[in-house]
């Protein structure tokens, strides 16, 4: 595979250098300390050193390109593998590496990010599974890249109508995920947690209901190597990682609470899945009812089909602390210290009762 492809090896690693050397070109204007990370609403939220930014993030993704290449080229089943398969492993570090360094650059020399990550992942994220599912078809039974699965591995047939299907899976999840980019946040998660359930149970299922049918017509193929059942277990123990993992995902997604306790001097919120907060009645400025209040956009925190938890951003506020349940529109508006909370409980009724127990021991 490298001895085919070595004008794309180089090419693939010059690119992936290529923010070094504009670093470099820039070294005398760029600040000492460089933002590497921004939140949901395009504010630097995260920063390292110049030499780690120009350097470290470069480097390390050339050394997961030759990991990369590496593990793929040890696959005996890819030396007949389709160059278009292939090509996703050269150039997915080059991207990350241009667009990552491009980013960083632009925010060091004073540009403002205006965007949202809450919006933008989805549309990133539906890009590459349009990508991939257009790929899936075109890629040929081996170990290291496509829908790994006990059954597609140990048969042909299995792995191309598998492939095909997940093909296609992949290409309408993609899209629905573009389009999601274009909802209210709060409703995003409601989208993307069922596509993702979709892409990736909609192929294994099919890949394992067909082979029941080929052993019960007896066009299955068992192992017959030590090897082949080494891959087998391997191919179930990402299936049952897989399994476990979007179970767990789904568990974040629909459970948690938020609990308010007013205590004599102080209201605390403890948070499922978040930090506790306690709020000393003594430094609350003003407290406002709202029947409705829009939420902006999160920049930091938690977020689910439940729950939106952590540091927000809109129009009114601007950056804000807000601790709430999506079901619930009504609010507690709370300024202590110049800062804004944002609290709800389960529903309208009970968001009341309680702002008229803190109006009544904060007076």
């Amino acid at each position: 595979m490298i001895k085919n492809n070595k004008k794309k090896l180089i090419v693939s690693c010059v690119i992936i250098l290529l923010p070094i050397v504009v670093g470099l070109l820039l070294w005398n204007k760029l600040p000492d300390t460089v933002a590497t990370h921004w939140g949901a609403d395009g504010n630097a939220d995260g920063f390292t050193s110049k030499a780690m930014a120009v350097f470290l993030m470069p480097l390390f993704l050339l050394a997961t390109h030759f990991l990369c290449l590496f593990v793929t080229s040890r696959d005996p089943k890819n030396n007949t593998q389709t160059p278009k398969a292939l090509g996703m492993v050269f150039w997915i570090a080059p991207a990350i590496s241009v667009f990552g360094g491009a980013l960083t650059y632009f925010s060091a020399l004073g540009g403002e990010l205006e965007f949202s990550v809450s919006r933008l992942m989805p549309a990133l994220l539906g890009v590459m599974f349009i990508l991939i599912g257009n790929y899936l078809p075109k890629c040929k039974q081996n170990y290291t890249l496509g829908i790994k699965l006990p059954w597609t591995l140990n048969n042909e047939e299995n792995w191309n109508r598998t492939h095909r299907l997940g093909g296609r899976v992949w290409f309408v999840g993609g899209i629905v995920m573009i389009l999601s980019s274009f909802l209210p946040e709060s409703v995003i998660p409601f989208v993307l947690i069922p596509v993702f359930c979709a892409i990736f149970s909609i192929p294994t299922l099919y890949s394992y209901l067909l082979y029941k049918k080929q052993l019960k017509n007896g066009d299955y193929i068992e192992y017959s190597t030590p090897q082949d059942k080494f891959r087998s277990l391997i191919g179930k123990a990402v299936l049952i990682f897989v399994v476990l993992l979007f179970a767990a995902l789904i568990v974040l997604m629909f459970t948690g609470k938020i609990t308010y306790t007013l205590g004599d001097t102080a209201l605390s919120v403890d948070a499922s899945y978040f930090d506790d907060i306690s709020v000393d009645y003594s430094v609350i400025d003003s407290l406002e009812y709202r029947e409705n209040c829009d939420a902006g956009d999160r920049t930091n925190g938690f977020g689910s089909a439940k729950l939106m938890m952590g540091t927000f951003r809109n129009d009114e506020f601007g950056s804000y602390t807000r601790y709430s349940y999506t079901a619930c529109d009504a609010c507690i508006v709370i300024t202590a210290d110049d800062k804004v909370l944002v609290l709800t409980d389960t529903n309208p009724e009970t968001t009341k009762a309680l702002y008229d127990e803190l109006v009544a021991l904060v007076k």
